[in-house]
């Protein structure tokens, strides 16, 4: 806690060794995660002409592990050596998908997907936290705009240098790409292995255990049930400091409001998230590179969005949320409405514009998570948020294939780009009402540029 306390602001965050390895692997990761994506899509919705409600399963086994380990995984990332738990899953998520080469067919690799996202569910909330640990407050809204940037920019590239690897070898090289990366992104964060966790001690543990028996009466009848029955000190500290990440966030008005707004968009986005393969069969039937350039164009908008947020150093909370959501609910609307033999500069339009909220989007949530959180809870608030989504993709996506079905690929896209633009549209009028409560740090010596009125 100390060296956290001690960390100033620096001229450049590019001075800040740590951040440096940090941002490197995430880059390599990301690029790889984007390889792997658009073969899988390809390799599913083409080559082997899977249709939609076989499509949304793959979200679906994707997030149960989510769902299931998500908080647990925040709690475990508050309590060890962050780079490590980040190396571990990056050797594992290697491992899983080289195992995909021996895949025949998309019933054997959907249980597959299903272990290697479970590898990564422990990768978000060490990162996040790792980050919230290394990077001092006053870096914390350009550290998280570049790592958003990092996901967006390797949106742009990594489906088009996917496209040419397909174009010239095939998926399964992509696939080999995406392991190689991750055992790149491991040997990074290697000499990051010694930095502790946020709770390294016994004295912080038990300050936190008194804190949580304070704020909550359930809370200290658990601990007391679990030394009742002889449960170990430090399984009883795990549990409690879970216990705790859940009542911090129920308490902080600004983080639970966030986490609820985002929550909505999410269950109308996820419908079709892993949808656009099958109306883009629609529009342009046998084109397989279409979807690699949708994605990109997606991803540059983003990224174009980001290189802004980044030189202001400023966003407001209903412009970024909220207004994220009207660009994003506009865009997949513009989608639906599309007919066969639209034209690509159209399409890349409207996938430019879905980047530009997306970006907004992303990059004012993560920093509302991050800014309002204490650095040793970074890992549980992030670790909710993962189970939260991991509930919402269990249901979307097969919700999302049976609308699709009813209604068709277009009418579907339109009735959720709508609705997703209502509820930005609402975020916008009433963001005084929603986040009402500043986002700048309370500490005397902590310089925010940052508005989320």
């Amino acid at each position: 806690m100390k060296e956290m306390k001690e960390l100033q602001s620096t001229p450049s965050i590019w001075r800040n060794g740590h951040f440096r390895r940090m941002f490197a692997a995430h880059t390599a990761a990301s690029f790889g995660d984007w390889f792997d994506a658009i073969a899988i899509q390809v390799l599913v919705a083409y080559r082997w002409e899977a249709g939609p409600m076989l499509i949304a399963l793959i979200p679906v086994v994707m997030a149960l592990p989510g769902l299931l380990l998500g908080s647990i995984a925040g709690t475990l990332a508050d309590r060890v050596h962050k780079a490590r738990l980040m190396i571990g899953c990056d050797v594992a998520v290697a491992l899983l998908t080289l195992t995909i080469l021996a895949v025949p067919g998309p019933v054997w690799l959907l249980p597959l997907l299903g272990l290697r996202a479970a590898a990564g569910v422990f990768q978000m909330p060490s990162q996040q936290g790792l980050t919230r640990t290394v990077v001092a407050s006053g870096d914390l809204f350009r550290a998280t705009s570049l790592n958003g940037l990092v996901n967006q920019a390797s949106k742009v590239a990594g489906p088009l240098l996917g496209a040419l690897t397909l174009t010239v070898l095939s998926p399964q090289a992509c696939i080999i790409l995406n392991a190689l990366l991750r055992l790149c992104s491991g040997l990074l964060l290697w000499p990051l292995r010694g930095i502790g966790p946020a709770l390294a001690s016994t004295d912080q543990q038990a300050i936190a255990d008194e804190q949580l028996e304070k704020s909550t009466s359930v809370t200290a009848h658990g601990a007391d049930d679990a030394k009742m029955q002889g449960e170990p000190a430090h399984v009883s500290r795990f549990f409690s400091q879970w216990r705790e990440g859940w009542a911090f966030l129920w308490r902080s008005r600004m983080l639970l409001h966030t986490l609820i707004f985002g929550l909505f968009g999410l269950i109308a986005i996820l419908m079709i998230d892993y949808q656009f393969p099958t109306l883009l069969r629609v529009l342009a039937p046998g084109n397989e590179s279409l979807l690699g350039w949708l994605v990109s164009a997606i991803g540059a908008g983003a990224v174009g969005c980001m290189l802004v947020l980044n030189r202001l150093n400023r966003i407001s909370a209903g412009w970024g949320l909220g207004g994220g959501y009207v660009l994003i609910g506009g865009a997949i609307a513009a989608l639906g409405w599309a007919q066969p033999g639209t034209g690509l500069p159209v399409l890349l339009t409207i996938g430019a514009m879905l980047g530009v909220g997306n970006g907004l989007y992303i990059i004012t949530q993560n920093y509302i998570l991050q800014a309002k959180t204490p650095a040793d809870m970074v890992g549980r608030v992030f670790g909710i948020q993962s189970t939260v989504i991991g509930a919402i993709m269990v249901i979307s996506p097969l919700t999302g294939g049976v609308l699709i079905r009813i209604a068709g690929a277009g009418t579907a896209f339109v009735w959720i780009g709508m609705s997703v633009g209502i509820l930005g549209l609402a975020g916008l009028l009433l963001q005084s009402v929603i986040w009402r409560e500043s986002l700048a740090d309370p500490t005397p010596s902590t310089e925010q540029n940052v508005d989320l009125a």
